[in-house]
């Protein structure tokens, strides 16, 4: 986990220096950058790449991809190869969000079971799996032996209290929210690990550090223009 957050931290780095060294040779009559501009979509290919070859469910590689196919259109459109409007394509967001609702539904629980090592029973308590659709959803856990689980949050919103909950050891809860928001409750003895990609949205950790934590809570997933917060 920290190898892909590495990943994207040398992916975004490199993406400013190149673009203020840029801007820099343009500002002082160096060398002419206007003929760059049509290739700006780059940074959505190599996004999707990075999330391709980050993937480890169903939904990242849908998200990488439709990352790259946006990226070469919007590059193929520049060069006057093809043309399109966008305002004809708003259905396929809501094609890309139900594909990503459908994966979830599909492979997700499925996924993580197989991952974690987690024998899945029905009715169990200690894992969450929760889809909000234009809905909320509020939900509790008290379980002694949280085990993570799956949240989707598209057009709606969701609210997790763990507070009285605990983990033997490590938990991952796996988060998708798009045109919506995320709250995740945890107690003060818990340490977060963010290691989600926003996409014009937000990922905050709000909780405070612990001095010393044996229980761990690993946030993985997507935001796009919409919101995840854990907070205590």
């Amino acid at each position: 986990m920290n190898r892909d957050r590495n990943q994207s931290r040398v992916f975004f780095g490199a993406f400013i220096i190149v673009i203020g060294a840029l801007a820099l040779l343009n500002n002082l009559h160096i060398f002419d950058t206007s003929d760059f501009l049509p290739f700006w979509p780059l940074v959505f290919v190599g996004f999707g790449v990075m999330k391709l070859h980050q993937a480890r469910h169903t939904s990242a590689y849908i998200l990488g991809g439709v990352l790259v196919a946006v990226g070469t259109g919007m590059i193929l459109q520049h060069l006057g190869l093809v043309y399109f409007r966008w305002r004809d394509w708003w259905p396929a967001f809501l094609i890309f969000a139900g594909a990503m609702v459908l994966s979830r539904g599909l492979y997700g629980k499925q996924w993580r079971a197989h991952r974690d090592g987690i024998t899945l029973q029905p009715g169990d308590t200690s894992s969450v799996d929760v889809v909000a659709v234009m809905s909320g959803h509020n939900l509790k856990s008290d379980s002694q032996a949280f085990k993570g689980g799956d949240i989707l949050a598209v057009m709606g919103g969701v609210e997790l209290d763990l507070r009285q909950a605990s983990i033997v050891d490590e938990a991952v809860i796996s988060v998708f929210a798009m045109w919506g928001g995320i709250v995740i409750k945890v107690p003060t003895d818990w340490s977060v690990v963010m290691n989600g990609t926003p996409i014009l949205a937000g990922m905050d950790d709000k909780t405070v550090p612990p001095m010393n934590s044996l229980k761990r809570l690993v946030i993985e997933g997507e935001a796009i223009m919409g919101g995840v917060e854990v907070k205590n």
